[in-house]
């Protein structure tokens, strides 16, 4: 079993936004800080959102997501690099693809979110809130642009799962043969390299909710792709701590932070995403699992092989 990769996301803007101890992605400093304190800790994958604003409504493209600011993403992205060698993820999945390539282009990331599925998301956690949505569909020639693009900036792709619809996805691109938007047929090998990095996602709400438990997660496992390595997200806070548990059980590999679960226990706000990563090195270590280190993780998924 391979040592336990456990990536940390700290942004609970759109999930918890109650939550007192989460810095906004306006404050830079404290956002990177989140960050460098949960690396420290143990976690070997900084999956930031760095700065951005949020679509109101569904735009004239037919989406609703995050707008990135780029000059919060530039300040996060150098003060998380400058306090050691943590792999660097970009969040955000659905982020437009001009976006996201402007932001490979200018920070070159060692990772990315692609959701392979339809982004269809419906944050409400406190009633007292509005309901913020995420709305995107992904087709299989935006897919294929995602993963070819992401390989000519040297950028290895998460490809975030929310159902088996997107193991079907994965299976497409990796089958290589495509019909152009014009009707031409087009062969293109190759998109997807070894291992894959899939995550897989459970409790969250929206139209590709997956139910947080151990018999949703063992069907995923048992159906993945080949080739590929996984790790788990769950924003349903009373499911979260036994599927993060199972999932580290399964040999598979964790996320943790404020953006799935703020809680360290029930109803008791972690006043730092570096406790949460901490009782999940914890969990693990009683397991007999060790944590991998960003270098070792780099290993594991396969970023040591990108030219």
């Amino acid at each position: 079993m391979d040592k336990l990769i456990i990536t940390i996301t700290s942004d609970s803007t759109m999930c918890w936004p109650r939550n007192p101890y989460c810095p906004k992605p306006s404050d830079t400093k404290g956002v990177a800080q989140e960050y460098v304190r949960s690396v420290n800790a143990g976690a070997a994958i900084a999956h930031t959102h760095g700065s951005y604003e949020i679509d109101t409504e569904i735009q004239p493209d037919g989406r609703q997501l995050q707008v990135p600011i780029m000059d919060g993403w530039r300040d996060i992205t150098d003060r998380i690099r400058a306090s050691g060698n943590p792999i660097l993820q970009f969040g955000l999945a659905s982020i437009r693809l001009e976006q996201k390539v402007e932001m490979w282009k200018e920070f070159r990331p060692e990772m990315t979110s692609i959701n392979f599925n339809s982004h269809d998301e419906f944050f409400q956690p406190d009633p007292e809130y509005p309901p913020i949505a995420c709305y995107s569909v992904h087709p299989i020639n935006e897919l294929r642009e995602y993963a070819r693009l992401a390989n000519k900036y040297n950028v290895k792709l998460e490809v975030e799962c929310f159902s088996p619809g997107g193991y079907w996805a994965v299976s497409k691109i990796r089958e290589g043969k495509f019909f152009n938007d014009d009707g031409t047929y087009q062969e293109e090998m190759g998109l997807l390299p070894d291992p894959l990095w899939i995550e897989l996602l459970f409790g969250w709400t929206g139209q590709g909710w997956m139910p947080p438990t151990a018999r949703a997660l063992n069907f995923m496992v048992d159906h993945l792709p080949p080739r590929a390595n996984y790790h788990v997200s769950c924003l349903d806070p009373d499911a979260y701590w036994r599927l993060i548990t199972h999932a580290i059980a399964l040999g598979g590999h964790v996320r943790i932070g404020f953006e799935d679960c703020p809680f360290i226990e029930p109803g008791t706000y972690a006043t730092s995403n570096a406790q949460l990563v901490e009782k999940a090195v914890k969990i693990a270590r009683s397991m007999g699992r060790e944590i991998a280190s960003p270098d070792e993780a780099r290993a594991i998924i396969g970023l040591n092989n990108k030219a």
